[in-house]
C-alpha cells in the first residue's frame, strides 16, 4: 500500500493529506482552490510540476474529514490534551 500521509492542526483546524513520497518532498508548482461555496468549505489541490496531485489541504478539517483520520493523523500543534 502506498504511503498517504496526513498532518492535522488542531488550533487551526487544518489537515494536509500528501501523496508524495515522504523523502522527495516535491515543490508545489501550482495551487487549485476548490470553490468554497460548492464544497462548503476550503479545500485546495497542491500539483507538483509534472502535473502530479501530490497534496490536498483542508481547511475546517473537523466538518469535512472522518475523525478517526484526524485522531491518526500526525499533529502539528502542541495542544494535544483538549479534545
Amino acid at each position: 500500500m502506498a504511503d498517504i500521509k496526513v498532518t492535522y492542526d488542531r488550533q487551526a483546524n487544518a489537515a494536509y493529506i500528501s501523496f508524495a513520497e515522504p523523502e522527495s518532498r516535491p515543490a508545489v508548482a501550482r495551487m487549485y482552490p476548490c470553490d468554497p461555496t460548492e464544497v462548503g468549505g476550503m479545500i485546495n489541490l497542491d500539483f507538483d510540476e509534472k502535473g502530479l496531485l501530490i497534496g490536498v489541504e483542508v481547511l475546517a478539517a473537523r466538518s469535512k474529514l472522518p475523525e478517526y483520520l484526524l485522531d491518526a493523523a500526525d499533529r502539528l500543534d502542541t495542544d494535544t490534551d483538549t479534545g
